[in-house]
Parts: C-alpha cells; structure tokens; sequence
C-alpha cells in the first residue's frame, strides 16, 4: 500500500520588528538663534574680527611698542612712514604716529564705552517708564524728549567747552555726548515697551502678582535687548564721530593727551607737505566707523525674525 507523503508546512517568516527612531528636537532660545544667525553674516563677523584686533592692537601694542605717545625723538622730526624704525612716520616735535593711533584709538574707545553706558541707561530708564505706563507719564517725558531734541549736540557742546576750559577732557566730552544722546534710546524701547506690554505673559503675569518693577526687568527689557544692542553699537560709532569733530573744531581732548579726532585736526594743516599725520588717523576712524556700522548690521539683522535667511 502506497504511502501518501506528508505535507510539512514551512515555519512562518519571521517578520523583522519595527525599527523606533528617536527625534530629539532641541529648543534654541531667542539670544541662541540671534547669534546663529550672527555667525552667519560673514561680513559682520569679519568687522567684528577686524574691530577686536584693532583694539587688542591699541590697548596691548604699546607694551611691546618701543615708542610712546608722548616721547619725542630728535633725530626724526616729520619724518617718512618707515624712517629711523617709525613705521607710519613722525610729527612735527618727532612722536611716533603709530604710537599716537594707539593712545588716539584708547581715548576714543574710552569716550564711546562711557557715552554707550551712561545715554543707555537714561535712554532705557526714559522710554521703559513712558511705554509702559503710557497716558500722562508717557506725555511729559516725550515732551521732555522733544525739548532737548531741539538742542544741536555739537553746539551745545561748544558752548560748555568754550566756557569751561577744565572739562575738554575724554571723561567730560563723553558725559556731554551722553546726556544729549540717549533721545533715539529712548523713543525706541518706548515703541517696544508699547508693543510688548500687551502681550499674553504680561497679563498672565499681572494676574500671578507681579509687580510693574519685576515685569520690566524680567520680561520687557530682555525681549527689547536686541533693538538696545544695535542702538550701542551704532551709539559707538557715533560717539567716535562726534568726538572726532569736536577735536577737529579744536573743542576735543586737550592737553599732552590725545586722540583721533585731534590727530586728524593737527595733520589737515600738514595735509600738502606731510599727508601722512593726516591720512592715517582719518583712514582709523574710517575703519571703526565702518567696522562698528557693519555689526550693528549684523546684530539688527540677527534679532529681526523677519531676516532669517539662515534656518536657525
């Protein structure tokens, strides 16, 4: 008898399990994406690497420099760029001029970092209190605002400096600068102040207790930060021009001290003859200008959600 072969049923295939894959999705504050963004201007940062270098330049290159600002040397009187071991030359008494840039460069920087300090904290102060509380504060101090914006700096300035000799100093110009330039400030945070005190968390934060004091420093001003940088950087540039045509109008630094705005001043009479004392302070202060215009640039185009033309 004929046996049937059994049929064997093949095992069941094995199905492979389901692979999990993980997204971790990481959350990038406001200031993190801003500087994100910033990395990615090249032309900003360039400014901003260019603009470091020159004042590490200035404020460390006279340690190692062989000349000083206020040190003569007679057997170089107005000599050439690259004579008797003065790489941009000399003046009319023999100072080094590269040593004169550096000292020039120090008081500058030292009379925007006051002028940025000091008209940015009233600007910020002024227009925090009007766009936040708004109605009749609001009303006298942009009167306030209005009044002094009538007054030219540089006239105002003048004016000071003529009569009181004493306070032509890096220290005093800077406070004059600052205590006619914090208006723009000031009408800026307003704006944002206005915009912001309507938003969601600063009614939930009303409701949670918070005092007016807390709200502003904890909320407001951190999210207008990005408008109060850009305003410094541009306030920088402004404060080295200003300072520069004040010494130009012979009202700046007096004194054996210095600075760029002088320098161009004493080298326009010796422009034909020497143009060195001339042109070289006046391309310095062209370059910080232009350096500080182009990271206010950056920085503006960082903080505005609008411009992001870099995924952040």
């Amino acid at each position: 008898m004929a046996t049937i072969p059994q049929q064997v049923d093949a095992p069941p295939a094995t199905t492979a399990a389901p692979v999990e894959r993980e997204f971790t999705i990481r959350s990038r504050s406001q200031t993190q994406q801003a500087l994100r963004r910033f990395l990615h201007n090249r032309l900003a940062v360039g400014a901003l690497i260019f603009y470091a270098v020159m004042l590490l330049v200035a404020f460390f290159g006279p340690l190692f420099y062989s000349w000083s600002f206020d040190e003569g040397d007679s057997n170089a009187l107005s000599a050439g760029p690259g004579t008797n071991g003065h790489p941009l030359g000399t003046d009319t008494i023999g100072r080094d001029l590269l040593a004169l840039m550096m000292r020039g460069i120090q008081r500058s920087t030292y009379i925007s970092l006051i002028f940025v300090v000091i008209a940015g904290c009233l600007g910020v102060l002024i227009g925090a209190l009007a766009g936040y509380f708004g109605r009749y504060v609001d009303n006298v101090l942009m009167r306030i605002v209005d009044v002094i914006l009538t007054v030219p700096i540089l006239v105002f300035i003048i004016v000071v400096a003529a009569n009181f000799p004493s306070a032509r100093s890096p220290l005093g110009i800077a406070l004059f600068i600052a205590l006619l330039g914090w208006m723009d400030l000031s009408r800026i945070v307003r704006s944002q102040f206005m915009s912001l005190r309507e938003r969601e968390y600063v009614e939930a934060a009303h409701a949670l207790g918070a005092s007016n004091r807390r709200i502003i420093l904890k909320h407001l001003i951190p999210n207008s930060l990005g408008q109060i940088i850009v305003w410094a950087t541009l306030g920088t540039a402004t404060a080295v021009i200003t300072e520069a045509a004040l010494s130009y109008l012979g009202y700046g630094v007096q004194g054996s001290d210095t600075s760029l705005g002088r320098l161009v001043a004493e080298g326009a009479a010796a422009a034909d003859s020497r143009p060195w004392l001339f042109y070289f302070p006046g391309l310095a202060i062209l370059l910080i200008v232009l350096s500080i215009n182009l990271i206010g640039d950056g920085i503006r185009d960082a903080f505005d959600p609008s411009a992001n033309r870099v995924r952040a």
